[in-house]
């Protein structure tokens, strides 16, 4: 049988898959017995993990038993919608130490800001649960590299949240890649684009009584409190956040990567700033960010914070460039492939495009449930993870390396081995972070 027909088969055996899990009304079922109950805790449930947490409480045999949020407010509303949907009310928690000592307890979700998803991450491995975490998977490179080594070293799972690991059509879409559909693939582009206000200038003021901000800060240095931070904002401040490329890049940069076959970079260099207006913000709201890989390839990955003009009529998104054709992949489960006369000569429509500018919104339910069961179904042995943090750290790398060539403002020359940066002690000095004292991560 040839290699075409080979593919082929594959391809129509995918696509018939998917379509079926994606229209099936049981597509949250999971046919077990009691005793393969999954017993889950939700970590910062604010926005994003009170998704995951009603996500997670849909799936049979598996149990949202325990919140945990540093604001009271956060907390008692997630605890109770979750016992809206149960019928069984979570137990809550502020300090995520406490929760890792239940006994029952099997893995956590953990939606935190950025500052708290590796050492939250390697404290519950240590405790012997597994761990879903959104992405970045880490602050900085060295968390991330800690947590793989955790997870060999623990024997526990770490999944990041990279959902489109999972989307069918997307991973139809690799193989048809990796399948040579447009021939030898070369260079990838990458796009975000919002329209965000601008924060202001922050006044220092009581932290409100419903909020923990000790814990909020946890192993982060010390900032004094100020009004234009909780519960958003963070994202924009190096001492906690990791910028729009850390925030929404590390999702196409994935993508990319994993279309092009490519690990680590040998060359990193990234401009922007922040151009749109004067306030608090620190990281860049416009930035450009260019790799280029050991296999001869290239990606370039682009953000505009604040100018949410689209892209091939989406807001974010990827296109391959390859020896025979293109592939365009517009932020959702869709993908087109152009010839090099620009013929539209195959078109895969779902019509389940996530919302352009989030992934708690639009068709995303139906989307991030396929990772969320390949984390439920690994934990019980029936599957593999589609982003173990072996990936995940690889694909949050990728913009954290373009951060540090933004903030030095040099041409980053990297290990295609592990992509540290060679001969330069100034970039070097951002892979890791300093810890406010007591939280550092130990292994």
């Amino acid at each position: 049988m040839s290699n075409r027909t080979n593919r082929r088969d594959f391809l129509q055996t995918t696509a018939l898959a998917g379509a079926a899990l994606l229209t099936s009304p049981n597509i949250f079922a999971f046919k077990g017995s009691p005793a393969e109950k999954v017993v889950v805790g939700v970590v910062g449930t604010n926005s994003r993990g009170h998704f995951l947490a009603q996500m997670f409480s849909k799936v049979p045999d598996v149990e949202v038993g325990y919140i945990c949020d540093v604001d009271s407010k956060v907390l008692e509303k997630t605890v109770a919608h979750i016992e809206s949907l149960t019928g069984k009310k979570p137990k809550g928690f502020t300090d995520v130490r406490k929760l890792l000592e239940e006994k029952d307890l099997d893995a956590i979700v953990i939606a935190a800001p950025d500052h708290w998803h590796a050492p939250a991450a390697l404290m519950a491995v240590k405790a012997g649960k597994h761990v879903y975490v959104e992405k970045p998977c880490s602050h900085n490179p060295a968390e991330g590299e800690i947590l793989v080594q955790a997870a060999a070293q623990y024997n526990k799972l770490i999944q990041m949240g990279s959902q489109r690991r999972s989307f069918p059509r997307i991973m139809e879409a690799m193989n048809e890649l990796h399948s040579g559909i447009i021939g030898r693939v070369y260079f990838a582009k990458g796009w975000y684009a919002n329209a965000r206000k601008p924060i202001g200038f922050g006044k220092q003021v009581a932290v409100p009584d419903n909020l923990d901000f000790e814990l909020w800060q946890g192993p982060a240095p010390r900032r004094p409190y100020q009004d234009n931070l909780v519960h958003y904002n963070w994202h924009w401040f190096w001492n906690w956040g990791t910028g729009e490329a850390l925030n929404n890049g590390t999702h196409e940069l994935d993508v990319m990567r994993w279309g092009l076959g490519v690990d680590f970079p040998s060359k990193v260099t990234s401009l922007g700033g922040r151009f749109a207006y004067k306030d608090d913000w620190e990281t860049p709201d416009t930035q450009t960010i260019s790799y280029i890989f050991p296999n001869n390839t290239m990606i370039e990955w682009e953000s505009r914070s604040c100018n949410g003009y689209n892209v091939e009529g989406s807001g974010r998104g990827t296109i391959f460039y390859g020896e025979k054709g293109t592939m365009v992949i517009p932020g959702g489960d869709d993908y087109k492939v152009y010839d090099l006369d620009n013929k539209l000569i195959r078109e895969v429509k779902t019509g389940l495009q996530e919302a352009t500018r989030t992934n708690t919104m639009g068709m995303g339910e139906l989307l991030d449930i396929q990772i969320i069961n390949n984390f439920i179904d690994t934990i019980r042995g029936k599957a593999k993870l589609t982003a173990p943090i072996s990936e995940g750290h690889k694909s949050t790398l990728l913009p954290q390396l373009g951060n540090i060539a933004y903030r030095t403002g040099r041409v980053l020359t990297c290990d295609p081995s592990n992509g540290r940066m060679l001969k330069d002690k100034a970039a070097m000095k951002l892979w890791s972070r300093e810890y406010e004292k007591g939280w550092e991560m130990k292994l």
